[in-house]
């Protein structure tokens, strides 16, 4: 297929492909899906090998956020059955981290529900990423916190954390109808932020919110804008409790197709499967192996996971590796910059590339984007339409800006892989790590 060649070519350059490729791929048909995944694959092995790095959650503070987002199942209102408890202590936080580097995780992920971190809230966490590395030297810390205000990344910079995560989650053409506490623009800011203190930005999206693929397509192209080190692709997960509860509009093939876009479109980044793929990818997890070169292990924010020594033999069986902790991440071009902010030479969000991102507004502030349902850094799941108690992507019938009618719900739906977490952190139960 010329278009697959194609593709692959401007990868192995770091080309941005144009949208109607990168709209193609998500167009393209089942019979095909091998191929795509294959091509895909090309472009990732050349830029990371055969290695899967593994990363561990750890909720610091679960439920009774102030924000809406639809998706999400810690939301203002949500009636979700999760865990909710207050910040865990250092001690506890670096215990439960300890589970995930232990099963070969090589990245905490620190996440704490709210709008925005209190400079207390930055203080606790100062503390507690010193408490981790004070045991475990080498391991990289990642904060995910919410909105960040002025001078609050570079305490945690200076705390010793490597990386923020802080995800755009949907296209600015839709983001208002998921959530109306704040605003696309305020997630773009907060990522700058993290940027111009030297952390290793982490931004993702949330696939299966009902978006069109004209919004994939737009999200993607605005985070290779903003150039992250790691882009986590999130797949929604439903929760029951939420308004998006009934939204099931992806098969694995769909989730599979999304990930070699985001591969095609973001070439040299840590491309990461983050929440829902043992819900939506199920047995076709191996495939999306190479596509994406990072995983989380074990459980989520407030859902389970696949148990942490089923992921490390998926990852064996597949033919890939873990990979070590005295491995550099990234390929050598952007690890040569430190890994951080806007690099040379037309890395992935590289402004030499010819065609910026639609929608990559640059002012504002940013909300917490921490998952309920398992989203890397990103509350919950999401949906679309018009439902009770928030919107969701494509239902704007006001302004004309997105009228598309709601996808079929797969008949393979799984409903009953929506599990909420009982287990580890903020629990007396050991964690599936």
């Amino acid at each position: 297929m010329d278009l697959l060649k194609t593709l692959v070519d401007k990868g192995l350059r770091r080309e941005l492909p144009t949208r109607d490729e990168a709209l193609a791929v998500l167009a393209t048909s089942d019979d095909d899906l091998l191929d795509v995944v294959a091509a895909a694959g090309r472009v990732r092995r050349h830029w990371f090998g055969r290695r899967v790095k593994l990363n561990y959650l750890v909720n610091l503070k679960s439920g009774l956020c102030p924000e809406d987002c639809s998706y999400c199942s810690q939301r203002l209102g949500s009636k979700a059955g999760i865990l909710k408890y207050t910040w865990l202590k250092p001690d506890e936080a670096s215990r439960a981290a300890a589970a995930g580097l232990a099963g070969g995780a090589k990245r905490v992920c620190l996440v704490a529900s709210g709008r925005g971190p209190t400079d207390r809230d930055v203080e606790r966490v100062s503390d507690t990423i010193k408490a981790i590395k004070d045991e475990n030297r080498d391991v990289e810390v990642c904060a995910c916190l919410g909105l960040l205000s002025d001078g609050q990344a570079e305490r945690l910079r200076a705390a010793g954390a490597d990386a923020y995560n802080h995800n755009l989650n949907t296209s600015e053409g839709t983001y208002g109808a998921i959530t109306t506490t704040h605003t696309y623009a305020d997630r773009v800011d907060t990522v700058h932020k993290a940027h111009a203190a030297g952390l290793s930005a982490c931004s993702g999206l949330i696939a299966g919110m009902g978006e069109r693929d004209e919004d994939l397509v737009d999200v993607v192209y605005a985070l290779r804008e903003l150039d992250p080190d790691s882009v986590p692709v999130n797949f929604l997960i439903p929760f029951e409790g939420t308004p998006l509860a009934k939204e099931w509009n992806l098969t694995p093939q769909r989730c599979l197709r999304i990930l070699a876009m985001v591969r095609f479109v973001c070439p040299d980044v840590e491309v990461r499967i983050a929440g829902g793929r043992e819900v939506h990818l199920r047995s076709m997890q191996p495939l999306a192996l190479h596509l994406a070169n990072s995983v989380f292990l074990g459980d989520y924010l407030t859902s389970e996971g696949q148990a942490g020594r089923a992921d490390l033999e998926m990852i064996a069986d597949a033919g890939f590796e873990v990979e070590g902790a005295d491995e550099v991440t990234l390929p050598e071009h952007r690890a040569a910059a430190g890994g951080y902010g806007f690099h040379e030479g037309g890395g992935c969000g590289s402004r030499a590339s010819g065609e910026a991102g639609r929608g990559s507004a640059s002012e504002g502030g940013g909300c917490g984007s921490h998952t309920g349902g398992g989203v890397c850094g990103s509350h919950d799941g999401g949906g679309r339409g018009s439902h009770e108690g928030g919107g969701a992507c494509g239902s704007r019938d006001d302004s004309g800006v997105r009228d598309s009618a709601p996808a079929p719900r797969p008949a393979d739906a799984r409903t009953d892989l929506v599990a909420v977490r009982r287990r580890g952190a903020g629990t007396d139960l050991a964690p599936n790590a």
